[in-house]
């Protein structure tokens, strides 16, 4: 396989991901996937963004976010976060020092 195609499959498959993640599974909420995956739908945006930057595309955080979700952060906050409990809050400060190297 060629590198052209080859960056074509994995976009088309980040593409599947995000939209399953964002239009099919609105219900999974951003904690439960960091308790269980080690990465979420911000850690997303954050690889999206940091490759944009890599790129000499300046981006921060918030556009990166809106970008991905399709919307504000506020947005998906008000339509889809629900209130997660102290032990997924506990999880949650475990798993993102783990996977993401520094305090939420």
């Amino acid at each position: 396989m060629d590198d052209q195609t080859r960056i074509e499959l994995e976009a088309a498959a980040f593409r599947t991901l995000r939209e399953h993640l964002m239009e099919k599974r609105t219900d999974v909420q951003n904690i439960d996937m960091m308790n269980l995956a080690g990465f979420c739908r911000n850690c997303l945006s954050r690889w999206y963004q940091e490759a944009a930057n890599a790129r000499g595309i300046e981006m921060d955080k918030a556009e990166a976010r809106e970008i991905f979700y399709g919307m504000s952060m506020d947005e998906w906050k008000a339509n889809y976060q629900t209130d997660a409990s102290p032990d997924k809050q506990a999880a949650f400060k475990k798993s993102f020092a783990e996977n993401v190297g520094e305090n939420p």
